[in-house]
């Protein structure tokens, strides 16, 4: 009976990560961790981390799949950064695998904040139009690689709220055309650290499997959502942020009760 409780649990959080991301885009994926931990009920942090790794690597290549249809990728650009960030995922989860769950859960709740501000911060943004990727900013586009693999494996997320604006930094893609590209990184990081966490039992594929299927589900609903939302994306993207905000908080409250409790 548990196993089944767990399992739906387990859909229903794929449900609403799914969701977000289709209705916000990048970011969504910040919620698979605690979900698993807190609301799946997976006791190991380090086992939650590497089965949401392949939850979001799916999600994020479902996601690839409709852009590329669209003709919104740029494969030459997002095939350099994820190639340099593939590197950094394996020694980032490789680093994680390594450190105390709770301490873990605390420093992803970090994260959690820095993401709510750069999700507020950005929530007008419209992004910028420039040149694509070439050989004078490939240096640039391997260490902006590099670097957003290495927190992508570490905290076992897709990154793609780190993704986006590196690319743009990078190369100075157009933010349409960088939200597209990015989901390459995303799914290439996200495979890496799950079969790095994978190598030493630290994944459950019946977990994940569930969660897939209802990040799917709740892909195809967000998606829809947000083309009838369009015009309010950017309060969308605010009260997402505080959202964010307040699972961080409460995720440092247990971390915390856990480590000096």
């Amino acid at each position: 009976m548990i196993f089944d409780l767990q399992h739906l649990l387990a859909s229903l959080s794929g449900v609403i990560v799914g969701f977000v991301l289709g209705l916000v885009g990048g970011g969504g994926s910040i919620l698979a961790v605690p979900l698993m931990v807190y609301v799946v009920g997976v006791a190991s942090p380090h086992l939650a981390i590497g089965t949401s790794a392949l939850a979001v690597a799916a999600n994020a290549l479902s996601g690839l799949a409709s852009h590329a249809r669209a003709r919104n990728v740029n494969w030459r650009c997002g095939g350099m950064f994820a190639a340099a960030g593939v590197l950094g995922a394996l020694g980032g989860s490789t680093i994680g695998k390594a450190f105390d769950g709770q301490s873990l859960l605390a420093l992803f709740a970090l994260l959690m904040l820095i993401v709510a501000f750069l999700m507020w911060r950005g929530r007008g943004s419209e992004g910028i139009e420039g040149v694509v990727c070439n050989r004078d900013n490939l240096p640039r586009v391997f260490t902006f690689g590099a670097g957003t693999g290495l927190l992508s494996g570490f905290f076992g997320i897709g990154g793609g709220f780190l993704i986006v604006p590196a690319l743009v930094a990078s190369t100075s893609m157009p933010i349409g055309r960088a939200i597209g590209t990015s989901l390459v990184a995303v799914s290439a990081f996200g495979l890496a650290t799950a079969l790095n966490y994978a190598a030493s039992g630290m994944l459950d594929w019946p977990l994940a499997i569930a969660f897939i299927a209802g990040g799917i589900a709740g892909s195809l609903i967000g998606t829809r959502a947000s083309t009838r939302l369009a015009a309010s994306k950017g309060t969308l993207n605010t009260l997402f942020a505080g959202l964010i905000v307040v699972v961080a908080l409460y995720m440092l409250a247990r971390s915390g009760a856990a480590l000096f409790g």
